[in-house]
């Protein structure tokens, strides 16, 4: 497998439709620019769908991949080496920020285990059955994955990309379960952004002292030098210091963007598989938003790389897909607005419009600009409830 295959196969959002959008948004009641930057998602999305006016988001989904690192055992994260499995029964069992947003919002969540360190009798069947290893290698000594596990993992984050395309999801929210997962993500956004250990060293969702975050320097620090020989070589890159959770979410990304599938990223992890899939095929970042900005400063690197811009930032760091999820009603609100704000009124009509009496007439001429225009267009006079 060779990851620089996927350049050829995934195409930039049609920039004939977003033209089109941008010429559909001149033409509506509130003016150009008044609602910020919900035009430009709103023309981002119709781009990606292929459709004036743009589709409601009618089926959105989580999808979290799950795996512990090895670094772990170094006292690099806030919770015990082995322990991601806790985060991944709490999820299900509804007691994360996650799963109470996921509920708020009445999304579905899927969590995909390519990499815990448990006992698959731990979870149920349908959160395990893909598991490409049990834990992944301490990167600052040892190779994440072999050649073949990196392989396997790559392609089992295809394989579910397909299946979301396939049922009908129209937008992604991508998340990560991990313990150790923000020092290998660290480790290769310094490696691919050419910057030191301490540049992208932050101190993780579950939060780190000091002392622990020096640990963390010196883990990223060691690992980058093993990074570093295998930059050209991708998937090499991800074997080396990644992990099977971060393999499946860079293969999921890129086959995401080539089934033309929209992705929210949450924080460093998924920035980091997202920076890896553009060095692989560059019009990937295309397709994919960043949902918030975490704080972690390898992050805010690999976005500034990729040239996204959060939609959020509101201090969130608890990562799991949380900052991600709540950046999907913003996303669906510039859907909502861009297909259903109604035109303006034709340019024969202007000058009557100006020159309406008062009172009641006047109150009608108003309702063509506002209120009671979008309750027409809605449902035939009643107002929008």
């Amino acid at each position: 497998m060779n990851l620089d295959d996927f350049s050829d196969l995934i195409e930039r959002p049609d920039g004939g439709v977003r033209r089109d959008a941008e010429e559909r948004r001149e033409r509506l009641v509130v003016p150009p620019g008044a609602l910020g930057r919900l035009d430009e998602l709103g023309e981002w999305l119709s781009a990606a769908q292929q459709s004036v006016p743009v589709k409601a988001i009618e089926q959105p989904r989580v999808v979290l991949f799950a795996g512990d690192h090895g670094v772990a055992e170094l006292g690099v994260s806030g919770r015990a080496a082995g322990t991601a499995y806790e985060l991944v029964r709490a999820t299900l069992e509804g007691a994360t920020p996650l799963a109470v947003l996921a509920r708020q919002f009445s999304v579905p969540v899927r969590i995909v285990d390519a990499g815990l360190d448990c006992d698959p009798e731990l979870l149920p069947e349908s959160v395990v059955r893909h598991r490409v290893r049990r834990g992944s290698g301490r990167i600052d000594i040892e190779d994440a994955l072999t050649a073949e596990e990196a392989e396997r993992a790559v392609r089992l984050g295809m394989a579910i990309a397909d299946e979301e395309a396939d049922s009908g999801t129209d937008l992604v929210v991508l998340g990560d379960l991990s313990v150790g997962g923000t020092t290998a993500a660290g480790t290769l956004i310094a490696a691919l952004c050419g910057t030191d250990a301490s540049v992208v060293t932050g101190r993780g969702g579950a939060g780190i002292d000091d002392l622990a975050w020096m640990r963390k320097c010196a883990a990223i620090r060691d690992a980058l030098r093993r990074a570093r020989p295998v930059l050209g070589d991708q998937l090499e890159l991800l074997a080396t210091v990644g992990g099977a959770d971060l393999a499946a979410m860079t293969g999921f990304l890129l086959q995401c963007a080539v089934r033309r599938l929209p992705v929210i990223l949450d924080g460093v992890v998924s920035a980091a598989c997202a920076l890896v899939g553009q060095r692989a095929a560059f019009r990937a970042p295309d397709w994919w938003l960043a949902g918030q900005a975490s704080g972690e400063p390898a992050q805010a690197k690999a976005l500034d790389r990729m040239a996204l811009n959060p939609l959020l930032d509101h201090g969130v760091i608890v990562g799991e897909g949380s900052g991600a999820l709540l950046a999907l009603p913003l996303v669906r609100a510039a859907a909502a607005l861009a297909a259903e704000l109604p035109e303006r009124a034709p340019a024969d009509g202007a000058g009557e419009e100006s020159g309406g009496g008062e009172g009641e007439e006047n109150v009608e001429e108003e309702g063509a600009d506002g209120q009671a225009g979008v309750g027409e267009r809605a449902g035939g006079g009643t107002a929008v409830g």
